[in-house]
């Protein structure tokens, strides 16, 4: 009874404060799963004074019907493949991503997204998507032979 008091004060509160321009209190949720295949082994890069990071690609494929209907047997499947770039800086994960993750590879990704820009190699200004990982989740037996 108590909890439920207190949680309708805070509630109160929240939407008092809430309509001044110095508090927003709003969640908002920046969440990614992706079930796919590996497309390139991990390589890890580090660039001077920063942590570590983890990187390699997921594909994920869209199969959808076209022509008749559904149930048509004369309706063709078309395939969508969408390649995504991820990154793992979370340490221990970081380390285990490096060492399993092998291309061809089924796994399971859960993340948010992060959007950025770099300059290539000929000085072009361009935009990257990349899925920062917080979980990984392996569904092959396929195992990076240790060496």
């Amino acid at each position: 009874m108590l909890r439920n008091a207190s949680a309708q004060i805070f509630r109160q509160v929240v939407r008092y404060r809430s309509t001044e321009t110095s508090l927003i209190l709003e969640r908002s949720i920046n969440r990614v799963q992706l079930l796919g295949r590996v497309g390139q082994d991990p390589v890890m890069r580090q660039v001077e004074g920063r942590n570590p990071v983890t990187i390699f690609s997921v594909a994920t494929n869209e199969m959808w019907r076209s022509g008749e209907g559904e149930t048509s047997t004369t309706s063709d499947i078309s395939q969508k493949t969408t390649w995504h770039r991820v990154s793992v800086f979370k340490p221990g994960l970081r380390d285990v991503a490096y060492q399993y993750v092998k291309k061809g590879s089924r796994i399971l990704v859960e993340g948010k997204l992060d959007y950025g820009e770099y300059v290539d190699k000929n000085q072009v200004r361009r935009q990257a998507t990349t899925i920062i990982a917080d979980n990984i989740v392996f569904l092959s037996d396929n195992v990076r032979e240790k060496t």
